[in-house]
């Protein structure tokens, strides 16, 4: 029988996941980029599931901001399309849809028009008187990071970021990448501190939406049985896989210029880390649980210059190969991508935590492109029996594998005998599957996130100062393979692990990757 929650009743699906304490204040939400092709996919759907689900106040207006050319009623059509199709509740509610897109709005123009700004001023003004608003703002970047400073400025020259404490609110969000190195991520946020408050800043990173990575919090500080055997004393190591079965689809001139490295290690990976390997905050609030989170980055040992990024770093770049059954081509026969591009799609990384708790046990962070299946994981593997009672090779060591995605759950494998006369143990799983315990899918990480962002809670947005610890971490390893004299990255087949290399870097330590 599967393990359900102790209660009467299991909680009604849609809402899994997402607090009812508290309804958010009365906002017009703007999306900058709103014709591209998050909003289509994410933003929208995660806001109608919202307002399904009575999440969102009554009085919310949402605008659409782009070059493309719609009117109001196109754009409400064209977004009714992308709920029908991209949305994870089906059928889609004509009620619940018609009321939410009876307060959707768009205003075309380029971003550096201040036409553009002053449409969208007076479309702002006429959602207040026609949806109660209140002048409440919540503006959403969904534009390419170069546009994230002429937005800002464009904004507070249109005089529509007010400072924090007054009666109405100002907020921003502001997509992944943060920049693109430590140099730039530093002069834009130097640049956001200009016009803004950090208080009205939320820099976002949808894996920190994601269930399974709050419930890493809840699971570590929440249970008794854990917390004293997370640490040196017990773990031997931990791995962290982010892959993805899919290329660049039709990226190549962003991933060209991004690569693994700025794509998921700076942000993503590092996000599983600390989380990973931080302490009890003081509180559960924004600014203790990042201060912890800051305190794991800026404890990781640094990784500069050629022979350090050598002995601890392995990059590849994927080559033909097959994915599920069909041909696939090499990243540099993908559209464009340069003939000779020694940018990397893989990045196989070992990292030392500095601290009282984790001295000598190595993070091991995998990601990439091309790979055999799309999984993250974080696997924590416990110490070896100090001594084989049962024979050698006869128990594997323990190991605590928390799945992120596609399949969000916990997994506990440890010994036990098998049934017969003698004492011949083997692994076994104890396997918890959130689908199965609370009868419900989880909500998207979007829906949290904009929920969050509606609220005004921080807790799973990056703090400046993360932001720049974790680029400090990246930037030694891209200072070195980006120059001239840099060797390529190793080579690997699409639909493999990753090149060889990346076995070999675990393989020195005695250790071994885990086939998911």
């Amino acid at each position: 029988m599967p393990y359900a929650p102790e209660h009467d009743e299991l909680p009604n699906p849609l809402r899994v996941g997402l607090r009812a304490d508290s309804v958010p204040e009365p906002c017009a939400l703007v999306v900058f980029g709103a014709s591209g092709d998050l909003a289509h996919r994410k933003l929208i759907p995660a806001l109608y599931n919202l307002a399904l689900t009575a999440h969102l106040p009554a009085a919310l207006g949402v605008v659409g901001v782009s070059k493309s050319e719609y009117t109001h009623e196109q754009y409400q059509e064209d977004m009714r399309e992308a709920v029908g199709q991209f949305s994870r509740t089906k059928p889609v509610d004509e009620d619940v849809w018609r009321d939410f897109a009876g307060g959707l709005r768009y205003v075309p123009g380029a971003f550096d028009d201040d036409s553009t700004f002053q449409r969208l001023a007076g479309t702002l003004e006429e959602l207040d008187r026609a949806r109660a608003t209140r002048g409440n703002r919540l503006f959403y970047f969904a534009t390419p990071p170069s546009t994230f400073p002429v937005l800002l400025r464009q904004l507070q020259k249109h005089r529509m970021i007010r400072p924090p404490g007054e009666a109405r609110f100002t907020r921003v969000v502001i997509e992944k990448p943060f920049g693109r190195d430590l140099a730039s991520a530093r002069a834009l946020n130097r640049m956001v501190l200009e016009v803004m408050d950090e208080r009205q800043i939320f820099r976002i990173d949808h894996y920190l939406g994601k269930e399974t990575v709050q419930n890493l919090l809840v699971f570590r500080f929440g249970n008794t049985i854990f917390e004293p055997i997370w640490n040196r004393n017990y773990i031997d190591h931990v791995q962290i896989t982010a892959a993805e079965e899919l290329g660049i689809e039709s990226r190549g001139r962003y991933y060209e210029e991004a690569g693994i490295l700025r794509d998921m290690i700076q942000n993503h990976v590092l996000q599983l880390v600390s989380l990973t390997a931080m302490e009890a905050p003081a509180a559960f609030d924004a600014d203790a649980v990042r201060d912890e989170k800051v305190k794991v980055l800026r404890t990781i040992s640094p990784l500069e210059g050629p022979e350090a990024v050598a002995q601890r770093v392995v990059l590849g770049q994927y080559t033909a190969g097959q994915i599920a059954g069909n041909d696939v081509p090499g990243y540099r026969e993908e559209k464009d991508v340069a003939k000779g591009s020694r940018t990397p799609t893989f990045a196989a990384i070992k990292l030392n935590v500095d601290s009282w708790r984790w001295d000598g046990v190595p993070f091991y962070l995998r990601s990439g492109k091309r790979l055999p299946k799309r999984l993250t994981e974080i696997a924590i593997q416990f110490r070896k029996l100090p001594h084989a009672l049962f024979g050698e090779g006869a128990a594997a060591p323990n190991t605590l594998i928390v799945r992120v995605q596609p399949e969000e759950g916990i997994a506990l494998r440890f010994s036990a005998k098998v049934p017969g006369e003698r004492y011949r143990p083997r692994t076994v799983s104890m396997d918890f599957r959130y689908g199965t315990a609370f009868a419900a899918a989880s909500p998207e990480a979007y829906e949290r996130l904009l929920l969050d962002a509606l609220r005004g809670d921080q807790t799973l947005f990056t703090r400046k100062d993360e932001v720049e610890a974790a680029w400090k971490l990246v930037d030694g390893i891209l200072q070195t393979i980006e120059a001239p004299d840099a060797p390529p990255p190793f080579p690997y087949e699409a639909g493999s692990w990753g090149p060889r290399e990346s076995d070999e870097l675990l393989g020195r330590d005695g250790r071994a990757w885990r086939r998911p």
